[in-house]
């Protein structure tokens, strides 16, 4: 890019901050009329919530704001890519989206948008697209690589269905040609695809895989949304109603960069989760008990639900806590008749067990609901926990950036 390219692509920042939203809400809606089958791509879920185009809207203005040195941007760039190789993104779906995008900039901005300004941007969505790709291109291989990997979608069968919870049940899937299992890391998640007889389309979902890698299958544990016709609750509702043992559905390989830092041994964990949100956290918890360098270290395992019915994995902590004297457990139940010295009435409060969370060369990882994360994270910072520390993942497009 020019200077003045740059300049000018830096000169719509305002814009961006107080209309990126109308923007890319305009982009989505133009390109999904022109490409009705890109419906079949994106999770048409986060499209009715908004939660997508706030999602492109803050990184469109990152790039803006960043575009004399895009490197700058490399952690995002990996973990979009991580999510891009998850929906099997290609190259050719850049095209779409650049030639839409610029048509939007241009249709938003009406008189504004000048020809040098879309010049501008177009060649710096030229530059990002390359640079989007080229880090998916090495992704896409590295999957290829593993032993058991591959790319795009492959056929998994369910050999078991077994319901964790009242309202969450996990699904043992197993490749359906009888091949290796590629191995992933604590935390990761994969793509599970179905078709939606309501929507007419083919549609993904990411699901955290709640169990540490064993060599020979996937679990994902999914809550009912209970009476949801939204499509973010679809597909997890019709896994719960319509799919059984012995069916088949598409996974893509795992992805992900909330990961257990396997490579931390002097360090306690302490994990800390909200409702569904500790599936990524019970195969970290999982594999950090299954790994020499870490098992005896100390963790703590914090985590809330409204009440024991809906606790899920509560039989398999108890199992680890009776195996394991480090593990130490505390869980919040919303509705609770009695408190003990690990069982506590409320919401998760922190301030309540300190004594067990803040501890020295600890590292934390955090899940949940976005506002479940900005507390818990807020309270560890201020409580001189250094960011280095505490590694967090929310479900869906992000809409936190507190690293």
């Amino acid at each position: 890019m020019t200077t003045e390219q740059k300049h000018l692509v830096k000169a719509t920042v305002p814009v961006l901050k107080e209309h990126g939203v109308l923007l890319t809400t305009h982009f989505y809606k133009r390109m999904f009329e022109h490409n009705p089958e890109l419906k079949h791509v994106f999770n048409m879920g986060n499209q009715q919530n908004s939660k997508q185009q706030t999602a492109l809207a803050t990184a469109v203005l990152a790039y803006a704001e960043h575009i004399e040195d895009p490197s700058v941007l490399l952690p995002v760039v990996n973990n979009i890519g991580h999510k891009h190789t998850s929906l099997d993104i290609r190259p050719e779906h850049y095209a779409i989206v650049g030639r839409h995008l610029i048509a939007s900039i241009g249709e938003v901005l009406g008189q504004a948008a000048t020809p040098e300004l879309l010049d501008a941007w177009t060649t710096a969505y030229s530059q990002l697209a390359d640079l989007m790709s080229g880090h998916e291109k090495e992704l896409y291989q590295k999957q290829v690589d593993r032993v058991g990997g591959w790319a795009g979608w492959r056929p998994f069968i369910i050999r078991k269905k077994v319901k964790e919870s009242s309202e969450i049940t996990s699904f043992y899937l197993y490749p359906a040609d009888g091949g290796a299992v590629a191995d992933y890391k604590p935390g990761q998640y994969i793509s599970l695809r179905l078709f939606l007889p309501e929507l007419n389309l083919l549609q993904p979902r990411q699901y955290s895989i709640s169990c540490a890698p064993n060599g020979e299958f996937y679990r994902i544990s999914v809550k009912r949304e209970s009476g949801s016709t939204h499509p973010d609750g679809m597909i997890s509702n019709r896994l719960h109603k319509y799919v059984n043992e012995g069916d088949l559905v598409d996974l893509s390989a795992p992805a992900g960069v909330f990961i257990l830092d396997e490579d931390v041994t002097s360090s306690a964990k302490v994990f800390i989760s909200g409702g569904v949100g500790q599936t990524p956290l019970m195969a970290m918890l999982e594999g950090a008990l299954s790994n020499p360098r870490t098992q005896n270290h100390p963790i703590t395992w914090i985590h809330g639900c409204r009440n024991e019915a809906v606790h899920a994995f509560k039989d398999r902590l108890l199992e680890i806590t009776n195996l394991f004297s480090n593990v130490n457990p505390h869980i919040f139940y919303d509705d609770l008749e009695e408190e003990d010295e690990g069982t506590h009435r409320g919401w998760v409060e922190l301030e309540r067990i300190k004594k067990h969370v803040l501890q020295g060369q600890a590292d934390y990882y955090i899940c949940g609901p976005a506002p479940f994360i900005a507390k818990h994270y807020d309270y560890l910072l201020a409580n001189g926990v250094p960011k280095t520390a505490i590694h967090f993942e929310e479900f869906g497009p992000a809409s936190l950036n507190m690293n």
